[in-house]
């Protein structure tokens, strides 16, 4: 998407796909000024019947070495911010994508393991799915995190203790005969 003139002015003026009745917020390295308007006019234009969905709230994309980059829960947030509403979320934590895939092929809570190394969208959404938890400790959590939720008396915080934890997924090639 790029503005269609010098001036806001323009901006607003520029057509809009009448078939459009949603806004997808997920990844996107091009995310820009003019996508976030574009976004916005089409959330403002359909009310509350447009849908405004987001894939994850990721806050930061962990690299090696501790590097990191803004995840998609930094577009999501722009939109939100410029909306004033809230995205409907259907990656983790949120259960939606789990309970699609359990009814889609009969996933047994009580036989999967959630692994991921995050515990606010990945051990959340384990938990709350009754399923069991593996944390990695190759993402943006440290083990110490962990250690201050469980020691906490916040039921909130303990939704965020895995039930495992490993160094890194390369610990379970044994384990998997690999």
């Amino acid at each position: 998407a790029a503005l269609p003139g010098p001036a806001p002015s323009d901006w607003v003026q520029a057509p809009l796909d009448p078939a459009v009745r949603a806004v997808l917020v997920g990844f996107d390295e091009h995310f820009s000024y003019a996508k976030l308007c574009q976004a916005l006019r089409y959330l403002l234009r359909g009310g509350p019947d447009c849908l405004l969905v987001g894939t994850n709230r990721d806050h930061r994309l962990p690299l090696e070495g501790g590097a990191g980059i803004p995840g998609t829960g930094c577009l999501v947030k722009a939109v939100e911010t410029a909306a004033q509403r809230e995205a409907f979320i259907v990656g983790k934590p949120n259960r939606f994508m789990f309970d699609c895939v359990a009814g889609e092929f009969q996933v047994d809570p009580a036989r999967t393991i959630m692994v991921g190394d995050r515990l606010d969208t990945d051990i959340l959404m384990g938990n709350s799915c009754g399923l069991t938890t593996l944390l990695t400790l190759t993402g943006v959590t440290a083990l110490d995190e962990v250690r201050g939720h469980q020691d906490s008396g916040c039921a909130a915080r303990h939704s965020l203790v895995p039930d495992y934890y490993v160094d890194s997924i390369a610990d379970l090639l044994p384990a998997l005969g690999e």
